[in-house]
């Protein structure tokens, strides 16, 4: 098990057109002009981006291709546009999935009078091309994961309560987010931003220091 702490993260990203002040950006991968060889992926986990937008602030329309997309909202409320004709909000406890396929553009924005938070995770496809297609899951149950067959992963997410436990799956690898609260896994304690990088689990527990909440990416290969 390979620890990451929230501190660690890579701030800002690439300066680019359309991009409005209001942003702070943390990476958890090699990302943009932050370029870190050791830290490129990990199995189809190419990012774990937190992003901190300002009432008003957004990102222009900017494209995406043979990527995954997947978004979860932590706090206030994300406007999301894209050139396939989607136009939604996605709001806390929603699963929000662009898969970018052969290209797609989009427009992320915080519309609302509230700061908005997301995490936003990207993966490689199993296979590149394809057409681009949109899926905006509302209110997603702790007991139903997201599955993502066009990059051989699983999304688990995990509320949990002080002193609870549940199972981390088995499997060739996980990777573990935390949003907020605070978890132990493996002996590790890990608080709000750290993450964890698991190879071949087997028979761990996901325990509650405190409230929790908690993304899990379960991976048929790393």
């Amino acid at each position: 098990m390979d620890v990451r702490r929230s501190g660690s993260r890579f701030r800002g990203g690439d300066p680019a057109p359309g991009v409005s002040a209001g942003i702070e950006t943390l990476h958890a991968f090699s990302f943009g002009r932050f370029y870190d060889p050791d830290n490129l992926r990990f199995g189809p986990v190419i990012a774990c981006n937190e992003e901190r937008l300002a009432p008003g602030a957004g990102f222009g329309e900017h494209p995406h291709s043979h990527t995954e997309i997947v978004t979860w909202v932590v706090e206030g409320e994300l406007t999301h546009r894209d050139t396939t004709g989607h136009t939604t909000v996605v709001r806390p406890g929603d699963v929000q999935h662009l898969s970018a396929a052969a290209g797609v553009r989009h427009v992320e924005r915080n519309d609302g009078a509230r700061p908005l938070t997301f995490i936003q995770m990207w993966l490689a496809p199993v296979a590149p091309g394809g057409e681009p297609s949109y899926t905006h899951v509302v209110g997603i149950a702790d007991s139903t994961p997201y599955a993502l067959p066009e990059a051989g992963a699983m999304l688990h997410v995990r509320r949990q309560a002080e002193g609870e436990r549940t199972a981390v799956p088995d499997a060739a690898g996980v990777y573990v987010h935390v949003v907020r609260g605070e978890v132990r896994i493996g002996g590790e304690d890990l608080g709000e931003g750290d993450a964890a990088r698991i190879r071949e689990s087997r028979g761990l527990e996901l325990v509650a220091l405190r409230d929790a909440e908690v993304l899990l990416w379960e991976l048929g290969a790393v």
